[in-house]
């Protein structure tokens, strides 16, 4: 153990569960703040906590943590409630099962999360599609931990360090994830990029933005590994 430490962005990057993620967000908000009709923010690969801070701020409400850990606490009932609906609208994206279990056997990968979920709601849709098991939730970065996605870089290595006495380092490190915030949280936290054009970002723009390596997705198991352990 210890070669390579791969951390998966979640939403568009392993699975896709459509408008179900901005509706849970959206009735999340609507309980922590009273407002029931606010204006809603976009921005592909932020944390929980920064799209709730600039949600806030777009609404004329002052953000504070306090606020932010009720509303993390609604939202993560939410994604309980909506289990079903996950499992019935939600989708596995293409190559992804092949992928991971390819890693979580590997003897040098240390496979986690880096994303803007918190952790009980990404595992809730790991779950609810069955990907649960093939990573270690515990060693992973979430969007309740730090507001700026690169941040959770450090998080994520820190906890595998604590777990396992192992230290990664910007080379050993690598992200997977489809948006141009998931490559500034690689160049910024220190990690090698490997991205998938599987969200709103194209190709092109992944490579722009200064992705190590790009694919349409990640049926390729033998390329993407290739890559992972480059």
């Amino acid at each position: 153990m210890g070669k390579r430490l791969v951390l998966w962005d979640v939403d568009q990057t392993l699975l896709d569960i459509g408008r179900l993620g901005a509706e849970i967000f959206s009735a999340s908000f609507a309980a922590c703040t009273g407002l029931s009709e606010h204006a809603a923010t976009r921005g592909p690969g932020r944390t929980d906590w920064l799209a709730f801070d600039e949600t806030c701020l777009a609404n004329g409400v002052d953000p504070s943590e306090e606020a932010f850990r009720r509303f993390t606490a609604a939202q993560e009932a939410g994604a309980e409630e909506k289990y079903a609906s996950i499992t019935g609208l939600g989708r596995v994206l293409p190559g992804v099962p092949e992928i991971m279990r390819s890693c979580a056997e590997h003897p040098d990968v240390v496979s986690s999360l880096l994303t803007g979920n918190t952790r009980r709601t990404a595992e809730l849709k790991l779950a609810a599609l069955g990907l649960d098991g093939l990573v270690d939730t515990a060693l992973g970065g979430y969007g309740d931990d730090r507001r700026d996605r690169p941040e959770l870089v450090g998080v994520a290595r820190e906890r595998v360090h604590r777990a396992t006495g192992t230290s990664f380092t910007p080379d050993t490190t690598v992200l997977v994830g489809d948006t141009l915030n998931d490559v500034r949280a690689a160049q910024l936290g220190g990690a090698r990029m490997v991205a998938a054009a599987t969200g709103s970002a194209s190709a092109a723009d992944l490579r722009a933005a200064g992705a190590e390596a790009v694919f349409d997705d990640l049926s390729d198991t033998g390329a993407v590994l290739a890559e992972l352990l480059s």
